[in-house]
């Protein structure tokens, strides 16, 4: 009995550090406000580096077609790439510049936020924090890039993360 309890003892310590280790990384978390409320928009490090992500911690994308901050993504597209709807305020997460944040009113009357005069968007086929299945992809006559935290279109890789087009190029 005594040698199966400490035995047990001395395995804790390990079982710890192995659960600490399986745990989400500051990279990852979902973005914040300065006081610890949740934002709308904030920068996790993924993949591709930091990027604009959601309160969820998904990946925010640009959609090339886009003129200035007019969605050029409706219908089938936008259940592909769900706009980022947002209400009057939103709140801004750590990384996110307040100044380059936005609204734009979309044909539906909802609000998408912009960042940088960007429409934003996320990608179905994001299915955590941290995936980046969109970059680069050719979809719905443009093409669909992650944001960088400066605003601008993060430089596409050699070879998209899971390709992500799904058949939906063409459109």
């Amino acid at each position: 009995m005594f040698r199966r309890t400490s035995l047990l003892i001395g395995a804790l310590p390990l079982a710890v550090l192995a659960l600490a280790a399986c745990g989400g990384s500051a990279s990852n978390a979902l973005p914040t406000t300065p006081n610890g409320h949740p934002a709308a928009v904030g920068v996790a490090n993924t993949g591709l580096g930091n990027v604009l992500v959601d309160r969820q911690g998904r990946t925010l994308y640009l959609f090339g077609r886009d003129m200035g901050n007019t969605s050029a993504c409706m219908s089938s597209c936008a259940t592909n790439w769900p706009p980022l709807h947002v209400g009057r305020n939103p709140a801004i997460g750590s990384g996110a510049k307040a100044a380059d944040v936005g609204t734009t009113s979309r044909p539906d009357g909802m609000s998408q936020l912009t960042y940088n005069g960007h429409p934003l968007y996320t990608f179905v086929n994001d299915k955590k924090p941290g995936d980046t299945n969109g970059e680069g992809v050719k979809a719905f006559g443009g093409s669909w890039f992650a944001v960088s935290p400066s605003g601008s279109m993060v430089a596409p890789a050699s070879n998209p993360q899971g390709g992500g087009g799904g058949g939906y190029g063409g459109y």
